[in-house]
C-alpha cells in the first residue's frame, strides 16, 4: 500500500510543480493572485511530503520520534491554510479585508492550540515507541478543516455573485467532492488519497477562477464584450430587454480632467449600473464608454432605471466632473440581437439629445442670469456716478 501511495505522491508533486510554473507564466493573473495560488500549491506539496515523512518514520527507532511529531503537527496545522490562500486569491485588491484577517488570526490560534495539545496527545499522539495514533479530540482538526472549506465556499460564492458569474453553482459540487473525500479519509485512514484529491480540487479551482476572471472587463469589473456576445446568443427572448448606455461628453472629461479621472468616471458609472441592474440581469462594458445590460424580465426596467438615476446623482454630488449617462432600451422579441441593439441605440441617442438640450437650456439660463447681474451692476455704477 505504501508503494502505491508514494507513486500517487510523486504524481501529486509533479502536477503541483506544473501548476506553479503555469501560475508564474500567467498574464491574466496579477501579483497578488499569483502569490495566493503559489502559496496554496506550495502548501499542498509540503503537506503531501510531510505525510510521506510520517509514514516513513512511524515505527522507526525512538530517535525519529521528534520528526514524527513535527511532521504530524505541521501537516495537521497547515491544512486550513490552503483554503485561506485560495480565498486570498479571490480579491484583486491589495488591502486585506477584515474577514480575511480574522481567518488568519483563527489559523494562528488553531496552531497554538495544536501545539499546546501535543504533550497530552489530545488531537494526535506519538508514543514513546514512535507510533502515531489519533487523540480523543481529533475532532478539533476535523472542525478546523471543515470550517476552512466552508469559508472558502462562502467567499467564492460571494465573489462569483459579485462578478455576475453564471457558473457560480459549480462551486457546490467542488466543495461536496472535497468534503466527501475528507470523510472517506477519516473513516479509512490507510487510504491516503486525501491530498491527491486536494491537488485535483486546487487545479479545478484554478480553472474555475480563471474562467470567471476571463469574463470580466479589467477596468470596471463588469462582464466584457466577448461575454456579452456569447450571452446574447443564448438569451431567452420571451420577455427580456436590452439596455444600452453611453457616457455624455466623455471626451471632454478626458481632455479637461485627464485620463485617470476619466477611468474613475467609468468605474463609478459601472458600479452604479451593477448596483441598479445586476440583481435582475447581466451588466457589460462593450466599448470605451459604452455599457449595456441584458435584463431577464422587462418589468424590472423602470425600477432599475430609477435606481440608476438616483445612484448617479448621489455620486455626482461627490464627483462634480462626473458626466451624465444616456441610455435606451429595446425588447428582446427576436433572435436578431443586431437589430435589437440598433433600436436600443436609437432610443439611447434620442435620450442623449434630450440631455444635450437640457444642458443648453441650463447654460442659456446661466448666461441670462450672468448678463442680468452684469447689467444691474452697470446700472448701479451709472447711478452712483450721476449722484457724484
Amino acid at each position: 500500500m505504501n508503494g502505491y501511495f508514494y507513486i500517487l505522491t510523486t504524481i501529486d508533486i509533479f502536477v503541483l510543480c506544473f501548476m506553479c510554473v503555469l501560475t508564474r507564466l500567467s498574464e491574466s493573473l496579477n501579483k497578488k493572485q499569483k502569490r495566493g495560488f503559489l502559496f496554496a500549491f506550495g502548501l499542498i506539496a509540503l503537506i503531501s511530503l510531510l505525510e510521506v515523512v510520517t509514514l516513513k518514520v512511524d515505527g522507526l527507532p525512538k530517535k525519529f520520534r521528534w520528526l514524527n511529531i513535527v511532521s504530524n503537527y505541521l501537516g495537521f496545522g497547515l491544512t486550513p491554510s490552503v483554503c485561506i490562500c485560495l480565498v486570498y486569491v479571490l480579491d484583486k485588491k491589495t488591502k486585506l479585508r477584515w474577514e480575511f484577517k480574522l481567518a488568519i488570526l483563527c489559523e494562528i490560534v488553531y496552531l497554538l492550540i495544536l501545539a499546546i495539545s501535543i504533550p497530552s496527545g489530545l488531537v494526535f499522539s506519538v508514543s514513546q515507541e514512535n507510533i502515531y495514533s489519533r487523540g480523543p479530540y481529533f475532532v478539533i482538526y476535523i472542525f478546523a478543516y471543515f470550517i476552512s472549506i466552508l469559508y472558502l465556499s462562502l467567499s467564492t460564492i460571494f465573489v462569483s455573485k459579485q462578478f455576475q458569474n453564471r457558473s457560480k453553482a459549480l462551486i457546490y459540487p467542488l466543495m461536496i467532492f472535497l468534503v466527501a473525500e475528507t470523510i472517506i479519509q477519516i473513516l479509512v485512514p490507510d487510504l491516503h488519497v486525501s491530498w491527491l484529491c486536494v491537488t485535483l480540487l486546487s487545479v479545478l479551482y484554478f480553472i474555475y477562477c480563471s474562467e470567471m476572471w476571463n469574463q470580466l472587463d479589467g477596468l470596471t469589473g463588469l462582464l466584457n464584450q466577448n461575454s456579452f456576445l456569447n450571452r446574447s446568443e443564448e438569451m431567452n427572448y420571451t420577455n427580456g430587454m436590452l439596455i444600452v448606455f453611453d457616457v455624455d461628453d466623455f471626451k471632454h472629461v478626458n481632455d479637461v480632467y485627464g485620463h485617470v479621472k476619466g477611468d474613475l468616471c467609468l468605474r463609478i458609472i459601472a458600479d452604479c449600473i451593477k448596483k441598479a441592474y445586476a440583481k435582475y440581469g447581466y451588466c457589460y462594458r462593450v466599448g470605451g464608454d459604452e455599457f449595456c445590460v441584458l435584463l431577464k424580465n422587462s418589468r424590472n426596467e423602470e425600477a432599475c432605471s430609477a435606481q440608476f438615476e438616483s445612484f448617479i446623482e448621489k455620486k455626482r454630488n461627490k464627483y462634480t466632473y462626473l458626466p451624465s449617462v444616456s441610455y435606451g432600451s429595446a425588447m428582446l422579441l427576436t433572435g436578431d440581437i443586431v437589430s435589437v441593439k440598433d433600436l436600443a441605440d436609437q432610443n439611447m441617442y434620442s435620450n442623449k439629445q434630450k440631455h444635450k438640450r437640457k444642458k443648453e437650456y441650463i447654460k442659456l439660463d446661466r448666461d441670462k442670469s450672468t448678463f442680468k447681474s452684469h447689467r444691474d451692476f452697470c446700472s448701479e455704477k451709472e447711478i452712483t456716478f450721476k449722484h457724484l
